[in-house]
């Protein structure tokens, strides 16, 4: 499908660095004009960390937004600007919007994604590194990092996993509005992540957080 709510050229002409590993970063992905239209249809989550798009209810402008992000369209603008042809692996999407002060440990994502790119969805964002997603050089430090992501409106970061391709973020509470596309190895583990989301959204139903 063509894209109509996302700007493709965000990432075609986004800051590019192959250190500590191969990731960008861009900002208005988000057409201006559909902006007011996904704000409002952005889902009603009540609660924390990341749910899969078949574990929420879309509407409206947010599941074309979806459908976009895992559109071949923008697989192969991805794949253009990694010189990786992406479109053999199958694509799971995942929303959040609310963060707790767990959130964000540095990690390097596992063997299973490919590839995976993050648009924020918030309208402005504090100065402060609080929830600010940073390219980081260990599993440890997030001084000094290599980049850092302000979660605004529109910014899109993508990136190569690797086992160096340590990032995170400083702690933060509370609202945190962002779509998360990976590009998975292979259906069998595609569905294996679905598996485990759903059994962990299970429990917290039970449990709570």
């Amino acid at each position: 499908m063509a894209l109509k709510l996302l700007n493709a050229d965000a990432i075609r002409d986004s800051a590019f660095s192959v250190q500590p590993y191969p990731h960008f970063l861009g900002e208005n992905f988000l057409r201006p004009e559909a902006i007011p239209d996904i704000r409002r249809d952005y889902p009603a989550i009540t609660k924390p960390g990341y749910l899969t798009v078949d574990d929420i209810e879309l509407a409206g402008s947010f599941k074309q937004l979806i459908d976009e992000m895992e559109s071949p369209d923008l697989t192969e603008v991805l794949s253009k600007r990694f010189g990786k042809d992406l479109h053999a692996y199958p694509r799971l999407t995942t929303v959040r919007k609310l963060s707790q002060a767990k959130d964000g440990r540095i990690h390097t994502d596992g063997p299973s994604k490919v590839m995976t790119v993050l648009l924020y969805l918030n309208d402005d964002w504090s100065p402060d590194a609080e929830g600010r997603l940073r390219v980081l050089y260990d599993g440890t430090n997030f001084e000094p990092f290599a980049c850092e992501v302000p979660p605004t409106m529109g910014a899109v970061f993508g990136f190569l996993r690797s086992d160096n391709s340590w990032h995170g973020h400083k702690p933060f509470t509370g609202e945190r509005r962002v779509v998360q596309t990976a590009w998975i190895t292979d259906a069998s583990e595609l569905e294996r992540k679905k598996s485990r989301n759903t059994v962990a959204k299970f429990f917290k139903s039970i449990f709570g957080r």
